[in-house]
């Protein structure tokens, strides 16, 4: 009896999760379909999720008409080097206040969670004040260093956490087998993270390729857009009121993470899951 209930609640339970999702994919697919209607509506009585009207002209206008692949390249330069440089920070200083436990590893442990827990839109006068002296606004550099800057700490904490979760037996193991300091590290500890690192990629890349507020801040000229302030521009000068292409658009910048995501999604779970053990 008992089994036939928890059954029950586990179908329930299954439709509910099946029904949330379908939920979160109508603004999706009601995107999908206003980039593929020929007629410029977005909310009209007559509208449909497969419209009469077809026409693959606004994934066109927006790959040739407009500098739409020039913003991408400024993304992805932006977002792979932030990436690369916040791990190249997070990892060995996780691994550091992690296994070294010296005098003071708690109080920058406390600071960098309580740094991290203020909205990063504080820091904008402060940023532009350093930046100025240096020529580094309206550069690509200067934007690195910001998302940098913000990104590191969360990937330091959430390496922090899964660094906690991996027994420190497993080093001593085999550094009796003669493996030194280093060949622990590279050949053991970051095989055993490497679910925590591929998420916490994936998480900074997430942030650089949606910021918007830094990228619109620090950086001028059509040239320099990112993909989130170009796909706002489309919307807000010149193509104000071209719905269809603002949603096509819309869906063409969000295939590469989309891609990624999947590439990357066996070890999402884990990841996820093991960054949050307490240290």
């Amino acid at each position: 009896m008992r089994k036939n209930i928890q059954r029950v609640g586990l179908l329930f339970l299954n439709i509910f999760f099946i029904a949330l999702c379908f939920g979160v994919l109508i603004p999706i697919l009601y995107a999908f379909s206003v980039s593929l209607n020929a007629q410029d509506s977005l909310i009209g009585a007559d509208f449909r999720f497969i419209p009469r009207d077809f026409t693959l002209e606004h994934y066109r206008a927006v790959l040739f008409d407009y500098p739409v692949l020039l913003w991408l390249s400024n993304t992805v330069i932006l977002a792979f080097s932030s990436v690369f440089i916040s791990m190249l920070v997070a990892i060995p200083g996780a691994y550091s206040l992690s296994r070294l436990r010296f005098k003071g590893s708690r109080p920058i442990v406390k600071s960098l969670i309580m740094l991290h827990s203020f909205p990063a839109i504080l820091s904008m006068f402060a940023l532009f004040r350093l930046l100025m002296p240096l020529g580094l606004i309206n550069t690509r550099t200067g934007l690195i260093i910001i998302y940098v800057g913000t990104m590191s700490i969360f990937g330091l904490l959430n390496m922090k956490g899964y660094f906690d979760s991996i027994p420190s037996d497993i080093e001593e193991a085999a550094q009796i087998d003669g493996a030194n300091k280093r060949q622990t590290v590279m050949l053991i500890l970051l095989p055993l993270a490497k679910p925590a690192i591929v998420v916490t990629c994936m998480m900074v890349l997430i942030f650089v390729w949606n910021e918007y507020i830094f990228a619109i801040t620090f950086m001028t000229g059509a040239s320099n857009y990112t993909l989130s302030v170009g796909l706002f521009s489309l919307q807000a000068t010149e193509m104000a009121g071209s719905w269809p292409v603002f949603a096509a658009a819309s869906i063409t910048i969000s295939l590469p993470v989309l891609v990624v995501f999947f590439a990357v999604q066996r070890y999402m779970v884990s990841g996820l899951t093991a960054g949050g053990v307490k240290g």
